[in-house]
C-alpha cells in the first residue's frame, strides 16, 4: 500500500534521511477522556485509521463527525539501524488540539495547539535499530477558549463554521540528527545589500566547530562564508550575492536560489547538512502604498479557508495544494489570505514556488474573546504561545508578505483597558519582535486597537440588494481622497466595536463579494439558508453574478488610495457557497471572464 501524502513534510529545512510514518495506525475514541485510567496507554486500540487524515474525514477512514473530547493513536516503529550514533527526532506536524506523546511508555511529548509542530527527542527512550511504540493522546473538548479558526461548536457545519478536526491532520515522521545539530534557520533577503541573512543556531557549541552556508542558482555556488560555531549561542552568516547573479523574486518572476548550510568539526568534516532555498524580495511601505522590490503591487486576494470535502483540513494529496493555487492565479487573483487556518507548509513552499502572494494568519475564531457577548472575557496566554510557534515555523517563506493574528474583534468603548485590548496589542508586537522585514496588520475587520498597526483594513459586505449596495460602497470608498477611510461601525455605542482612528497607513478592504450561487438552490428564502449561505441578496442569474464581480473589483481597482482587496472565497464550504469554486473544485464562473476583470490596466503592477 502506498504512503499517503509521502512528501517531504519541511521542504525549507530538508535532510536526506528521514522515515514517513503516515499510513495505518491503530486508533480509538475515548468518549470519556478517561484512556489513560483504563489502561489505553499500554495496550492495542480496537480501530484502525490512515493518517494523516482526521477521524471525521472521508480519508481517514474513520468518518466520525460528531465530538471527541478525546482520541488515542498507536503505532509501532522499527527505528532504522542505519541511523546509528545519531540522536532520533519524532514529529508530527500538526494535531489539534492538546497532545501527549508516549514512545516505549515515556512521555516524550506535550503540546497545545492545533496548527503548529510538536517535535519529541527520543534520546534515552528509543534509539535506531530499536522498535519504538508511539502512543499519542489528543484531547479536543470544544472548549470556547481555545484557537480554533472555522471548526464548528456546533456538532455540524452551520454558516461560516464547519466540520471539526480531531487528533492528527499532517504528517508523521523521523529523521536522525547528529549530537551536534542544526535547528532550523531563520533566513531574511537584504535586497538593498544583495545579501541571504542566515540566524543560526545549533544544539550545541564545541571547541572548533564551524557552520558554512552557500548559496547556489542553476549555474552553481556563487556565494559561500563559515563562521566560528564555539563561541555563541547563535551565529550570523552573510552571503552576498554578485551584482550580476541577483534575481529578485516576485510574482512574474519567484526566482529560488537553493541553500546549504552545515556543521563542521575542528578537522573540517561535515557533522550536519542541511537544505533549504531564499527568494530575494524586500517589502516596503510608502504612504498608503504597499512596494514589493521597490514597485507597487496591487494585491488582488481572494480569501482561502483550505478546506476539502474528503479531507476536512488536510489536502488529500500534495498535487491539491498545487490546483488550489494554480486556480487562484487563473481566475486573476495574485495572492490570498490564508484565513483562519495555518496552512500547513508545503502550501507555502508552492506558494513560493509560483509566485503566489499570502498573508501569514492565526486561528483565532471561535475562541471567548471575540463576538460582542464575550470581550470581557479573559483571553489565554495559550494564544500567544501558539503565534509565536507559527511565526518561528513560516518566517522564511518568501511568499508571505505580512502577518495578522486575529480576525474580526470586537473591543468596545470603555474607560479602561481590556484584556482582549491587552492580547490584540501583545500578539501585535509578538509580530513585530520576531519579524522586523515585514508588516504587521493588528486585526483584520472591525476593532483596530493598536494605533502603530502598520496597515489599517475594513470588511465591507453588501447585505442589501446590489445595486443599492454598490452605490453605499462607492460613496463609503470614495472618502479616502481626503484622508478618510470607512471603518466597521466605530460608532460611540458601546454595543459595537470601535477602533483607533486610522493614521494614514496602507489601507485595504479584507473582505469583499462573498455572493451566494448555486443554481439549484437560488431563489430560496433566507430561512433556507441554514443549508446554503452566503452574503446579500441572491444574485438573478449568472450574468448577474459576473456584474456583481466586476463592480465590485473595478470599485477596488480604481481607487489609486488602496493597495489590495480580498475577494470572499475560492470555493464553497459545506453550508458556505459563495466560491469562485465549488467545493470539489469545479468553476462556477467564466474564469476567463474574471481573469479579465481582475488584469485591466489599473491592477497591473507598476514601477514607481
Amino acid at each position: 500500500m502506498s504512503v499517503p501524502r509521502a512528501e517531504y513534510p519541511r521542504p525549507q529545512f530538508v535532510r536526506s534521511e528521514w522515515l514517513n510514518l503516515n499510513g495505518e495506525w491503530e486508533f480509538e475514541i475515548d468518549p470519556g477522556d478517561s484512556g489513560a485510567d483504563r489502561g489505553m496507554r499500554s495496550r492495542e486500540l480496537t480501530g484502525r485509521i490512515t493518517v494523516p487524515f482526521c477521524p471525521e474525514s472521508q480519508l481517514s477512514g474513520v468518518e466520525h463527525t460528531d465530538f471527541m473530547h478525546a482520541v488515542w493513536y498507536r503505532r509501532v516503529v522499527e527505528i532504522p539501524s542505519e541511523w546509528a550514533g545519531k540522536r532520533v527526532l519524532l514529529h508530527f506536524q500538526a494535531v489539534d488540539y492538546d497532545a501527549t506523546v508516549w514512545v516505549n511508555g515515556t512521555e516524550v511529548g506535550r503540546h497545545r495547539g492545533g496548527f503548529s509542530p510538536i517535535i519529541c527527542d527520543l534520546n534515552g527512550v528509543a534509539a535506531p535499530g530499536e522498535t519504538a511504540t508511539i502512543v499519542l493522546r489528543a484531547r479536543d473538548d470544544n472548549d470556547p477558549s481555545q484557537p480554533r479558526g472555522k471548526q464548528s461548536r456546533q456538532y455540524a457545519p452551520h454558516e461560516c463554521f464547519y466540520t471539526r478536526t480531531t487528533g492528527i491532520w499532517q504528517t508523521v515522521w523521523m529523521e536522525p540528527v547528529p549530537e551536534i545539530a542544526l535547528k532550523r534557520p531563520r533566513i531574511t533577503p537584504d535586497v538593498a545589500n544583495g545579501t541571504v541573512r542566515i540566524q543560526q543556531q545549533i544544539t550545541n557549541n564545541r571547541p572548533g566547530y564551524r557552520v558554512r552556508a552557500s548559496v547556489s542558482d542553476g549555474d552553481g555556488v556563487i556565494a559561500q562564508t563559515d563562521c566560528r560555531a564555539d563561541l555563541d549561542f547563535s551565529v550570523n552568516l552573510d552571503l552576498k550575492i554578485p551584482d550580476d547573479r541577483l534575481r529578485l523574486w516576485d510574482t512574474t518572476d519567484p526566482f529560488l536560489y537553493d541553500l546549504t548550510i552545515e556543521v563542521l568539526d575542528a578537522a573540517g568534516a561535515v557533522m550536519d547538512s542541511a537544505r533549504s532555498y531564499v527568494g530575494m524580495r524586500s517589502i516596503a511601505i510608502d504612504g498608503r502604498k504597499v512596494k514589493i522590490n521597490g514597485k507597487s503591487v496591487f494585491q488582488r486576494l481572494v480569501l482561502d479557508q483550505g478546506y476539502y470535502p474528503d479531507g476536512v483540513m488536510t489536502a488529500p494529496n500534495d498535487e491539491a495544494l498545487i490546483a488550489d493555487i494554480q486556480l487562484s492565479l487563473d481566475a486573476g487573483f495574485n495572492g490570498a489570505r490564508l484565513h483562519q487556518k495555518v496552512f500547513e507548509e508545503r502550501f507555502l513552499y508552492h506558494a513560493d514556488r509560483m509566485g503566489y502572494l499570502v498573508w501569514g494568519e492565526f486561528a483565532d475564531w471561535g475562541s471567548s474573546g471575540f463576538g460582542p457577548q464575550h470581550d470581557h472575557q479573559q483571553m489565554s496566554i495559550t494564544y500567544a504561545a501558539q503565534w509565536l510557534e507559527v511565526l518561528e515555523r513560516d518566517y522564511s517563506h518568501p511568499s508571505i508578505i505580512g502577518w495578522c493574528p486575529l480576525n474580526e474583534t470586537w473591543q468596545r468603548l470603555h474607560d479602561k483597558i481590556t484584556t482582549l485590548d491587552d492580547a490584540t496589542r501583545a500578539l501585535f508586537l509578538a509580530a513585530k519582535a520576531m519579524d522586523t522585514s515585514r508588516p504587521v496588520l493588528d486585526t483584520s475587520g472591525y476593532a483596530h486597537r493598536v494605533p502603530e498597526t502598520d496597515i489599517y483594513d475594513s470588511h465591507d459586505y453588501i447585505q442589501e440588494e446590489f445595486e443599492e449596495g454598490i452605490e453605499k460602497m462607492r460613496l463609503r470608498h470614495s472618502r479616502m481622497a481626503g484622508n478618510e477611510v470607512y471603518i466597521n461601525f466605530n460608532s460611540d455605542k458601546n454595543s459595537e466595536p470601535h477602533s483607533v482612528p486610522y493614521r494614514g497607513q496602507p489601507y485595504f478592504v479584507s473582505e469583499i463579494g462573498g455572493f451566494r450561487w448555486n443554481p439549484i438552490v437560488t431563489g430560496s428564502t433566507f430561512e433556507d439558508r441554514k443549508t446554503s449561505w452566503g452574503y446579500g441578496a441572491d444574485p438573478k442569474s449568472l450574468e448577474d453574478l459576473h456584474h456583481r464581480f466586476e463592480a465590485t473589483c473595478d470599485l477596488m481597482l480604481t481607487n489609486e488610495h488602496m493597495f489590495a482587496y480580498c475577494y470572499t472565497q475560492l470555493t464553497d464550504i459545506y453550508p458556505e457557497e459563495n466560491g469562485i469554486y465549488t467545493f470539489d473544485r469545479k468553476p462556477k464562473f467564466d474564469i476567463a471572464r474574471i481573469h479579465a476583470v481582475q488584469t485591466k490596466a489599473a491592477a497591473i503592477e507598476s514601477a514607481e
